[in-house]
């Protein structure tokens, strides 16, 4: 069967031409997510979401070409990882970075710095406090997490993902309450 004819069927809800679409493209697909990610869960989870994504969506996507249409999510989901990942750590640097200034120009606002980070890493759900303990202050790989917690790379991921995302709106707000309240002098 030609693309056009398999994607005929897929719109229509055949789960044969489903199955044989993913057979035929899911290695092509993984291929280019892991060549730029050189990782091989996330390039797994990108290649997966692009099949679920394809399946939700098979009667209301307009695919004219197949091949280039799964290409182009996959390569839409290795940018919106890559962005994640560089959010994340940009996130860090930040911290760092207004750290390393507290640290020398204000250890008053140093300490309320930590006791802030401490505070919002205690309201975090018990499995992601767990699980951001382990990465930041035991240095452990998502692999190394996973295989203790036994849960999945992508459930770490996951977890730490939203640790890091509460960790980031409430530094953002308490720090600038911090800030005021030791330049103010109050």
């Amino acid at each position: 069967m030609t693309d056009t004819e398999l994607t005929v069927l897929l719109k229509q809800g055949d789960q044969g031409a489903f199955t044989h679409i993913y057979n035929t493209h899911w290695k092509l697909l993984f291929r280019t997510a892991y060549h730029i990610l050189q990782d091989h869960t996330t390039a797994q989870d990108i290649v997966q979401n692009v099949f679920i994504s394809l399946w939700q969506r098979r009667g209301e996507a307009t695919i004219l070409n197949l091949k280039a249409y799964l290409q182009q999510a996959t390569r839409f989901g290795v940018f919106k990882a890559i962005r994640k990942l560089k959010h994340d750590q940009m996130f860090f640097d930040r911290l760092a970075q207004v750290t390393v200034d507290i640290i020398t120009d204000n250890p008053l606002l140093f300490k309320e710095q930590q006791q802030l980070i401490k505070n919002l890493v205690d309201t975090l759900p018990e499995e992601c406090k767990e699980t951001f303990r382990l990465s930041r202050e035991e240095n452990m790989t998502y692999k190394q997490i996973a295989a203790l917690l036994d849960i999945s790379e992508k459930t770490v991921e996951k977890r730490l993902s939203k640790s890091l995302k509460h960790l980031r709106q409430g530094l953002s707000l308490g720090m600038c309450i911090t800030i005021l309240t030791v330049i103010t002098g109050r």
